[in-house]
């Protein structure tokens, strides 16, 4: 392909990274000009949206780059999630007398690298993506400066962030020594037949390092304490955009990289979903506060989504993407409900602060529930229709003890979500909360109506568009 050709496949891409230069630099010549650099940041991963869904497919860049229907499918979804966080940080930054305009302009520079990831071809372009991303990403964490505990959410994400990525370097340069190429087709080309050892040895070191993304067990340890110290919007954003990302990465590498070995990588990644849902689920039981419990609900999550990988068939991915992009709009909603609330001035982050809120915020305490239902599984809502794909992927791929195992920790996660509610309805108010921004409570009903029922109608959409990306990476 030509050079210009190439360029038209990394569109999405370079209007996201001229967009978050221009964002930048406006915002650092403007006087007070967040809240245009937020609305400028939404326009910009619209249009990034808009072109990775109707742009050329290809493989540009001598193989390092691939726009086909997984990437179209992912970056929509990556993108759309990213758009929603900005007015949702930036009021509530603004409640707080904090006025960033480098929120957006960070969180754009973070979609950027998960484009990145998602189009990654070999192991050059799959580095870069994730730096791109994590790098904006422990800013993040980090941006409420005023906040000690933001502070040590950044450090503690930045020291264990480095680990990771040195598992990612050691596993890609093992591969390249011994399979000799970075590009994906190459190193599938080396592993047909037959991986050598030293190959393996490097598979499992990528797969360390992409599971500390997406905080699977046991690369979780920096996830519960990045979510409780980090600000309420931010952790929004953690908990959804990025693990997609991550996840399909995750996918394009083992399918397009490694399917000739899934007979080695397939009980690898049985064994960390599993341990993740356990994780998740036994260890929520003790906490207290909302954010903590949320972090464990995700790694259980994460766990079902790789429980759906390992079945190693296009069906599995399917299931994969589906449920990812489902959970996506739980926790996203679950978190801007969070972000609305405030009692006396005060934070509303733990269980004994939701007491009552039926009675005080009707209208949010029955997002949360549905959030909550949908999380742990409750048919009919969008949690249900995810979980239900995933463990039927994986009995089809001969994963039985997997996926009854995964529907056991299910049951025991039931508990504190049910908690949840019972504590919002049932429990005494502790008093009358303050009045919630438009913007955060807005996106929780809306993201809870689509929690239940809109998502019947929508997976209409989302089942064969999941399919047609899944296919994409070539597993039968």
């Amino acid at each position: 392909m030509t050079f210009s050709a190439d360029l038209g496949l990394a569109y999405p891409e370079l209007i996201l990274a001229v967009g978050a230069l221009v964002l930048l630099v406006f915002g650092a010549f403007a006087p007070r000009a967040s809240r245009l650099v937020g609305w400028g940041g939404v326009l910009v991963l619209a249009a990034a949206a808009f072109e990775a869904a109707t742009g050329p497919f290809g493989r540009g860049f001598a193989g390092g780059m691939i726009a086909d229907a997984a990437s179209a499918f992912a970056q929509v979804a990556i993108f759309a999630s990213s758009a929603i966080c900005i007015p949702l940080g930036q009021r509530w930054f603004q409640r707080r007398g904090v006025d960033n305009f480098e929120f957006p302009v960070l969180i754009v520079l973070a979609a950027l690298g998960m484009g990145m990831m998602v189009s990654a071809g070999d192991l050059i372009s799959l580095y870069i993506g994730v730096e791109l991303h994590s790098l904006a990403l422990y800013v993040l964490a980090a941006i409420h400066r005023d906040n000690a505990k933001a502070s040590e959410a950044g450090l503690k994400y930045f020291v264990l962030g480095a680990l990771s990525s040195g598992l990612l370097l050691y596993g890609a340069s093992l591969v390249y020594g011994f399979a000799g190429s970075t590009l994906f087709t190459d190193i599938a080309a080396a592993v047909h037949g037959g991986a050598h050892v030293g190959v393996l040895f490097g598979l499992v070191f990528l797969i360390c390092g992409l599971a500390f993304k997406v905080s699977a067990a046991p690369f979780h340890m920096w996830t519960p304490d990045v979510y409780e110290g980090a600000p309420t919007p931010v952790v929004a954003f953690f908990a959804a955009a990025p693990k997609l990302a991550a996840m399909v990465l995750f996918a394009r590498l083992l399918a397009q990289g490694f399917g000739g070995a899934i007979v080695q990588w397939q009980q690898v990644l049985v064994a960390l979903g599993l341990i993740s849902v356990a994780v998740g689920a036994f260890a929520g039981l003790a906490q207290k506060n909302l954010k903590r419990l949320w972090a464990y609900s995700s790694i259980a999550n994460v766990g079902y989504a790789i429980i759906g990988l390992s079945a190693g068939t296009a069906e599995g991915v399917q299931s994969m993407l589906v449920f990812m992009v489902l959970y996506m709009v739980d926790v996203t909603g679950f978190f801007a409900c969070l972000a609305a609330l405030k009692r006396q001035g005060r934070d509303m982050e733990t269980f004994e602060d939701m007491a009552g809120l039926f009675k005080e915020q009707p209208g949010i305490a029955l997002a949360m529930t549905a959030f909550s239902l949908s999380a742990l599984g409750l048919p009919p809502f969008s949690g249900f229709w995810a979980k239900v794909f995933v463990f039927k992927a994986a009995l089809n791929a001969g994963l039985p003890i997997a996926a009854v195992l995964g529907l056991v920790g299910s049951v025991v996660a039931a508990f504190y979500y049910l908690r949840l509610i019972k504590v919002m309805w049932f429990d005494g108010s502790l008093g009358a909360t303050d009045t919630p921004p438009i913007e955060a409570r807005a996106i929780a009903l809306g993201l809870a109506l689509f929690s239940f029922p809109v998502v019947l109608g929508a997976l209409i959409w989302i089942y064969p568009a999941a399919d047609r990306a899944a296919r994409a990476f070539g597993l039968a």
